[in-house]
């Protein structure tokens, strides 16, 4: 009876004992299970952490290639190392959780983008003083253009200025119908009387011209508008601005830049003809140009 008393004690103990394992081992499998789970959350809640981290990294790094346009195009090298770097970095987020090595690299990553951006501003400033530079020396070619351009406008003006006053003028030209000659000689405005036209004019100082000979043709012009001409040959006719016109007198001066008061005379060899009635126009050319002009009428 003790023997069996002794057994059952012994087994209520060992099942007892057992027992009580099973609750320490469910107590510390549920305080495992709960550490785990901390654990995880702290885990998930750095890698998100992290995530974010890289993400703003990589969305500066890429606001900076967008503001700075062209210029991170010759940085092209430094931008895939820092994109290389960043799949790096989101492989170990994604699979084997050692967030020392994420932080060692995204350390390493932020070192690389800041000297990028570094070196794109340095790029930026560069070329912004190029510009300035370049601009200031448009300005002062512009300048300078203008300058010419107004100094060729000036000579240009004086050239012209020179040109014009380099010529040869007559004035007080006068042509009057006369008759008889020497003390005899006199005006008439009858034209079955004229004999002869007397041109008088005086060629004006300019000492911008060179001196010597110069040939005067005078032309008459009748009521008609034909030349009044002693012939129709070569002889009787010069060049003027290309083409040949006949003259009525042709007079050989020395010019010396002073001032010379010429007169010469147009016959009428068919002196028993009347001239016609009318407006008569007397025109003066020296050095290819028309140098004066003047007229008479007769009745």
């Amino acid at each position: 009876m003790t023997r069996k008393s002794d057994k059952r004690n012994l087994l209520i103990i060992i099942i007892a004992i057992l027992v009580a394992g099973l609750a320490l081992m469910a107590w510390l499998l549920l305080s495992t299970r709960s550490k785990l789970s901390n654990m995880l959350e702290e885990k998930e809640t750095e890698r998100v952490e992290l995530q974010y981290e890289l993400d703003s990294l990589l969305s500066v790094h890429n606001e900076m290639k967008e503001e700075y346009g062209t210029f991170a195009d010759s940085l092209a090298a430094q931008d895939s190392i820092i994109q290389a770097n960043a799949q790096e970095i989101r492989k170990l987020l994604d699979t084997q959780y050692e967030f020392y090595k994420v932080v060692r690299k995204l350390d390493r990553l932020r070192a690389i983008s800041q000297g990028y951006l570094r070196q794109m501003d340095s790029l930026y400033n560069v070329n912004r003083e190029l510009k300035a530079e370049n601009e200031q020396i448009r300005s002062s070619f512009r300048q300078e253009q203008e300058k010419s351009s107004t100094l060729l406008r000036d000579k240009e003006a004086l050239t012209e200025k020179v040109t014009e006053a380099a010529v040869l003028r007559a004035y007080a030209i006068t042509a009057v119908p006369v008759r008889g000659s020497g003390d005899r000689e006199k005006v008439t405005d009858k034209g079955r009387r004229v004999e002869k036209i007397k041109v008088c004019y005086t060629l004006g100082e300019n000492n911008l011209l060179s001196a010597g000979t110069r040939d005067i043709y005078i032309r008459i012009a009748g009521p008609n508008k034909m030349i009044m001409t002693r012939g129709i040959g070569d002889e009787y006719s010069f060049q003027y601005n290309g083409e040949i016109l006949q003259y009525s007198i042709k007079q050989t001066v020395n010019y010396q830049n002073k001032t010379m008061n010429l007169c010469e005379y147009w016959i009428n060899r068919s002196s028993k003809e009347d001239l016609e009635s009318g407006t008569y126009v007397v025109s003066i050319y020296a050095d290819n140009r028309e140098i004066g002009q003047t007229s008479f009428v007769l009745k």
